[in-house]
């Protein structure tokens, strides 16, 4: 299982030059199922992977898609301030078993990865759904607004898959110029948030360094493929992408 773990972060990498997100909805899984890693170390381990591979991947996209810094201002800074505060504070004060009875018991992992789940079927409709000005590039709602969908993406979660339907659907980007500008924001996201997570948890660093070489190798395959795919193309290929993982997810957590 762990020679299959190690091929699947290949494609981590691979999708997330491809897609510009997707990266923790695999990573996720992969280091939970394939090689037994808890899920907060595995939610940990996501953030150094997505933002080291997001850093390569953010330089190389910077000539061939646009980056729009004035959206990483409004949207990334309040996004890396409300990661870097659930990373440092909150996740580590919810209690490992959260309700338990006779006949049931709720754990710590079991929320993360259930939650984790249902945002990212909701998410997918986003992306999924064809757009009538799928074509136009124009700001659809107020800075003001895009730093309040930014502080609850921030507290959500730390990937990108929720980041790509917010910019698509709340700051009317085309997907691609949405990829390179979502790239550098997750890059300081889960950079950042990966720091409140060194000071909590302890490290496998030859573990983390060895897989994430591995997905940098994918991105930067991704990256070169994804100039030459149409933007509705990418969009609901990440749609459907998200939706299969959460749905997945979920059918494990719940019935498996």
């Amino acid at each position: 299982m762990e020679v299959f773990g190690y091929i699947s972060l290949f494609f981590v990498g691979l999708v997330l030059g491809t897609l510009g997100g997707g990266g923790s909805i695999l990573s996720v899984p992969i280091l939970v199922y394939l090689f037994s890693i808890d899920a907060v170390t595995a939610s940990a381990y996501s953030l150094f992977i997505v933002g080291t591979t997001s850093l390569v991947g953010t330089r190389l996209v910077s000539k061939a898609l646009r980056v729009l810094l004035r959206t990483v201002l409004t949207f990334g800074l309040p996004s890396l301030l409300a990661i870097f505060s659930t990373r440092k504070w909150l996740l580590p004060a919810i209690p490992d078993i959260i309700v338990q009875t006779s006949s049931f018991e709720l754990s710590k992992q079991e929320l993360i990865l259930g939650v984790f789940a249902l945002l990212m079927i909701l998410a997918s409709r986003a992306l999924i759904v064809k757009r009538s000005n799928d074509q136009l590039e124009s700001p659809k709602q107020t800075s003001l607004y895009l730093i309040l969908v930014g502080l609850l993406t921030g507290i959500l979660t730390g990937g990108g898959f929720l980041i790509i339907p917010a910019l698509v659907y709340f700051a009317n980007m085309r997907f691609k110029t949405a990829v390179g500008t979502t790239l550098l924001i997750i890059t300081a996201n889960s950079l950042i948030g990966f720091l409140g997570d060194v000071i909590n948890y302890q490290i496998n660093w030859y573990f983390l360094l060895s897989i994430t070489v591995l997905a940098v190798v994918g991105i930067m395959v991704g990256t070169y493929l994804a100039v030459n795919v149409s933007n509705q193309t990418l969009r609901r290929s990440f749609g459907w992408l998200v939706l299969g993982m959460g749905t997945l997810i979920l059918v494990k957590e719940l019935f498996i």
